[in-house]
């Protein structure tokens, strides 16, 4: 890239003729819009007061096949649950009720 006296250095020029990603009038060659997905709740809309560390099987679904723990918005948890999930995914891999990795 060739640097002309005066210029800042940045690749976008100000004059684009294409408004930035998010800004600007929509039409109908833009493809559809985007609307938030709902949000779905693993545990269903009961209130979580803990999760056992020895039901693997409940585990299990929250962790991937290389054996880490889902993020929460894949997992579908608030941030309370989320890091009562953690907590008991560590002790029972600390315990030995479930395996580190994933065979």
């Amino acid at each position: 890239m060739r640097m002309e006296y005066g210029s800042s250095g940045n690749s976008r020029s100000s004059g684009s003729s294409r408004p930035r990603f998010g800004f600007g009038n929509k039409t109908a060659a833009d493809g559809p819009s985007r609307f938030p997905r709902k949000r779905v709740r693993r545990f269903g809309n009961q209130v979580i007061q803990n999760i056992d560390y020895k039901n693997v099987d409940v585990l299990r679904n929250f962790i991937s096949e290389k054996g880490k723990i889902l993020p929460r918005r894949i997992a579908g948890l608030s941030s309370k649950e989320q890091r009562m999930l953690a907590r008991a995914v560590k002790r029972a891999r600390h315990s030995g009720f479930l395996a580190f990795q994933q065979p």
